[in-house]
């Protein structure tokens, strides 16, 4: 097994609502979806977002889009209109979500090299 960042097999978007934040991440190949099926946990999801995210993480699975959404409650220090956190809207959680390490197969070649 070797180490990869999510950026290299993924894209995402990220929305709010109120002190809610949503990131759904979409594979780049088809392909790939089981395998970030299998690795993107809400456990991995809230490791990462430690500190940040104080309530529940719930993912939805959208198979037909290869894509994987989650909110996540409690993550924008009260929300748009309440919050002093520069980035209110939560937009850059998505940056942070790319940034998670996946475990692929050692001859899995990534559609990204770039890190």
């Amino acid at each position: 097994m070797k180490t990869i960042k999510l950026r290299q097999m993924a894209h995402a978007r990220a929305g709010d609502k109120g002190n809610t934040s949503n990131i759904c991440v979409f594979t780049y190949r088809d392909e790939d979806y089981d395998l970030i099926l299998d690795r993107l946990t809400v456990d991995r999801v809230r490791e990462k977002f430690r500190g940040i995210v104080k309530g529940n993480i719930t993912r939805y699975e959208a198979p037909v889009l290869k894509a994987l959404n989650f909110v996540m409650e409690e993550a924008l220090n009260g929300g748009v209109s309440r919050s002093l956190s520069l980035d209110r809207h939560g937009k850059s959680f998505s940056v942070l979500m790319m940034d998670i390490d996946i475990h692929v197969p050692d001859d899995y070649v990534p559609p990204r090299t770039q890190v």
